[in-house]
């Protein structure tokens, strides 16, 4: 049986992985060895597979056998063809250890760098560099990244030595301590260290590597690993490479540096090369925001060279990978390295851009480029900005970088534990911080904003706020942050102050401002209508030519217009309930309710027929010819009684009966289980002219509409259905006042008479339910309900311990639950089409608009997902990738 290889070699333009490798090597180690491959100068190195991680974990933290000869095998190779040996007394090699798993997870694991250096190996490079302050330098970097990474001491005990070193000299910047301060410094680490540990630091290179590797495996089930592979529904992965590269050093002097930058701007998608960079630093200075960077342009200016040297492999590798690049560089006495390149992290708006751009271009195709944006960076689109009638009243108190776009506004926390705990208790916030760090990957989850007073455009603030499609203002000089409160020119602003950040400005303003929702955009008109060919594209049974649709919940005329400006083709649920809690009508339906004669009923429903009558005309009238599927009334009668003994009497004085009278037909009214009780097709049963009223309401409202020139398709939908008898009865009932209305006004109008499916016994006995049903719309979050037999009103009490615990991948009334509750949707398509072959079939639920189930929906043969009028968009969008994917 051949040997399972589990670490690649990757140097002088040769590499035993590629781009293609991403799942075995990681996004990094499978660029890197593709970098080598195409001559990007790469330091030389290798990758431990995302195997070894694998087995790592399933072995209780131990390696598969035959692991240690084969690392030793390969770190001999880097040796040799660097001509140094790790842990040398006189010229050693040092290698940086990195994680990179196959998708992108910044900032979320960890890295050591400038590993191999001990005591005599610093006195060495200094001695073979002519350099001691950098040798130094590196020491210190090197004992505080170990400690912290492999050893799980706080980075905070290091910085306070660092500080008060640099105060006792009278310096800012650690740039300007010298070979001695230096020495100092390295000093107090290995006091902290031995004080914390109870032991030397380590001078055993080959031992310092082994605890690296294993700290880098480890740290894929960290806390933030964990929580940021949940967030972004991260599933699947084997874990993280170990990249093991030799070093180059951006802290040499001040002809070295190091930077990160991209081939297009990740905020706004224009073509432009975007990044900063550090004179004599190493990488982890950028990202960690400790110094402010510069801007890339001034690079140019101090080495043009290099820069230009820069650019060119910067538009080699966007040519190559077809996609725009975050890339990681490092200068050391004027030399360029290339330490890493991957597909950029962007916002919402930059990924639109880029992907309309980029078939512009002819570098992707339409179909490809819809696959280039995701339904959430969609979603960033149609954040809301600040109201610019009020903002053209009002000065900024401070301005930093526009690091992710969009508004926000909220009561300011300084701490991400308190962001966490202000968002459970309903509060909307603004987390406040010097600069984020992978361990506020919570807070700013919770929170709407995100503002730093340090840090760039490339700092962990500004690249997981643009992932997560934040809005974040870095680098805010002017606010000064200390403890629980800040201060800005004097002002100071205390936790639970208000205050509102522009994202793309990166102004700050003092209170909490009004914010407006976003437009469309003529990129995102023409994406979306590359997406929308996709769509239409489908062949789907039930409605010929239209491919897959997205229709829209909406309950009122303005609703439908939102929707129609989104791109939606039609109604698919219309909830006639919502329409009677308006004012004039709430109190008619009350009376209607507590009435004790059929007579009565009929009575108090001739007053609500007109003024529902006008609320469909209203609709019909906004969806200009799009099918409307209007649901007759579902909820239970309990829900429009009043509740407090003042409302009561309210009502009652309105009604001319006694209070008393009104509490007892309330307290009849109450079941226990309101869900399972008398509402749906049962009310219709029960009282027959609550549907009578409706179903005339809204037919007079089409002849109305359809005599004013204007097309109509109602599509009345009968709900909570568990036998055929039920739809059986109702469509009789229904299709007798249809006929009475159409022979009083001497028309014909094309109209459809349906069911929801939302009971299980209704998936089951589709076949039965079809032959007297136009068409089925699957309500799944009763169908989620029932099937779970979990309440949808109280799963808030125990859902996060079952997401927490693995007991449930996703929310199910978030993500349709495609094991059990899809299987009963799979069912009723199956068996309502054997019976007829055009039914129509659409979903109707809030799953309408999460694009796993809308890709579970096209998958299953349904025709159309309806979802909320802002969630229009992304559901296109989710649509068309459904079909692409399909197509595959």
């Amino acid at each position: 049986m051949a040997k399972t290889k589990m670490i690649y070699f990757f140097g002088d333009g040769k590499a035993e992985g590629n781009a293609k490798m991403k799942d075995l090597l990681g996004g990094k180690g499978a660029n890197l060895a593709e970098m080598t491959s195409i001559g990007v100068p790469v330091p030389p190195g290798f990758t431990i597979s995302t195997e070894v991680c694998s087995a790592f974990y399933e072995n209780k933290r131990s390696y598969p056998a035959g692991f240690d000869s084969e690392l030793k095998e390969h770190l001999s190779s880097l040796e040799k063809l660097m001509g140094k040996k790790l842990g040398d007394a006189n010229d050693p090699l040092l290698v940086s250890v990195r994680s990179g798993a196959a998708i992108s997870m910044p900032g979320m694991m960890d890295t050591i760098l400038n590993l191999g250096l001990n005591d005599q190996a610093t006195v060495g490079l200094g001695e073979k560099t002519g350099n001691p302050r950098f040798a130094w330098d590196a020491y210190r970097r090197f004992i505080q990244m170990f400690s912290n990474v492999a050893m799980g001491m706080k980075g905070e005990v290091f910085e306070a030595i660092l500080e008060k070193i640099k105060a006792d000299k009278n310096v800012e910047l650690d740039t300007e301590l010298d070979a001695d301060d230096l020495q100092k410094v390295v000093t107090e680490y290995k006091k902290a260290y031995k004080k914390h540990m109870k032991s030397d630091f380590p001078q055993d290179p080959v031992d310092q590597l082994q605890k690296a590797i294993d700290a880098v495996f480890g740290s894929w089930m960290n806390d933030r690993a964990i929580h940021y592979r949940k967030l972004n529904n991260i599933t699947g992965l084997l874990g993280t490479a170990v990249n093991v590269q030799s070093m180059v050093f951006g802290n040499f002097g001040d002809d070295s540096g190091t930077g990160v930058c991209f081939s297009r701007d990740p905020s706004t998608g224009k073509k432009v090369f975007y990044g900063e960079f550090l004179m004599n630093a190493q990488g982890e200075d950028v990202v960690a925001g400790i110094r402010t960077p510069e801007k890339l342009s001034s690079l140019k200016k101090r080495n043009s060279a290099v820069y230009d040297e820069l650019e060119a492999i910067k538009d080699k590798l966007e040519s190559h990978y077809h996609d725009m690049q975050d890339i990681e560089f490092t200068i050391q006495q004027g030399k360029l390295f290339l330490l890493q390149t991957r597909n950029g992290k962007r916002t919402g708006p930059a990924a639109v851009k880029i992907a309309v751009d980029m078939v512009a271009e002819k570098m992707i195709t339409e179909e490809e480029a819809i696959g280039r944006v995701s339904p959430d960076q969609l979603d960033q689109l149609f954040h809301p900005g600040i109201d610019p009638k009020m903002k053209k009243s009002l000065s900024p108190i401070a301005k930093g970088l526009n690091a992710s776009p969009g508004a926000a506004t909220g009561q300011v926390v300084f701490t991400a534990e308190d962001a966490e705990a202000w968002a459970k208790d309903g509060k909307k916030v603004l987390l406040v911080r010097k600069e984020t760090s992978p361990e506020d990957i919570g807070g700013m989850v919770a929170a709407q904003g995100v503002l730093t007073s340090t840090g760039g455009m490339t700092s962990h603030a500004a690249v997981v706020a643009r992932g997560m499609g934040k809005p974040c203002v870095a680098g805010c000089k002017a606010v000064v942050v200390s403890g629980k409160a800040m201060s800005v020119d004097g002002k100071k602003f205390k936790e639970g102050d208000y205050l509102s950040i522009d994202g793309s400005t990166g102004e700050v303003f003092e209170g909490e401002l009004e914010l407006v929702s976003p437009k469309i955009t003529k990129d995102l008109a023409t994406f979306l209508g590359w997406a929308d060919k996709v769509r239409l594209s489908a062949k789907r049974e039930g409605i010929a030519g239209v491919g897959f649709q997205v229709r829209t919940n909406a309950d009122q005329p303005a609703d439908a217009k939102v929707a129609r400006k989104f791109g939606a083709e039609g109604i698919g649920l219309c909830r006639t309930e919502h329409m009677f809690f308006d004012e004039g009508k709430l109190e008619i339906f009350q009376e209607m309710i507590i009435s004790e004669t059929a007579e009565a009923r009929s009575d108090a429903l001739k007053k609500l027929l007109p003024l529902q009558k006008k609320d469909f005309k209203g609709i019909f009238t906004a969806m200009e010819g799009l099918p409307v599927t209007i649901r007759l009334l579902d909820p239970p009668l309990h829900e429009f009684v009043p509740k407090t003994a003042e409302e009561v009497k309210e009502l009652a004085a309105k009604l001319g009966i006694k209070p008393a009278q009104l509490k007892a037909k309330a307290e009849a009214l109450k079941e226990l289980n309101p869900m399972l009780g008398h509402r749906g097709c049962r009310l219709g049963i029960t009282y027959p002219e609550i549907y009578d009223m409706q179903v005339e309401a809204i037919m007079a409202a089409a002849c109305e509409v359809q005599k004013s020139g204007k097309k109509v398709h109602p599509e009345i939908m009968i709900p909570l259905i568990g036998t055929v008898k039920e739809l059986q009865m109702l469509r009789a009932n229904a299709e007798a006042v249809i006929e009475k209305v159409l022979s009083q006004k001497k028309m014909k109008v094309d109209y459809k008479i349906g069911t929801m499916i939302e009971i299980p016994r209704a998936a089951l006995t589709a076949d039965k339910v079809a032959a007297s049903a136009d068409f089925f719309s699957f309500g799944t979050n009763d169908l989620t309900q029932m099937t779970f037999g979990y309440s949808r009103d109280d799963i808030g009490s125990f859902i996060g311990d079952y997401l927490d615990q693995g007991v449930l991948p996703r929310d199910p009334f978030q993500s349709l639950d495609t094991e059990g509750v899809g299987q009963l949707v799979s069912m009723g398509v199956e068996r309502g089409r054997s019976v007829k072959g055009d039914l129509k079939m659409g979903i109707c639920g809030e799953h309408g608009g999460d694009p796993d189930s809308i890709d579970f929906c096209y998958r299953t043969g349904l025709n159309y997902v309806s979802c909320s009028p802002y969630r229009v968009p992304i559901a296109r969008l989710a649509a068309a990738q459904a079909v692409a994917r399909s197509k595959k």
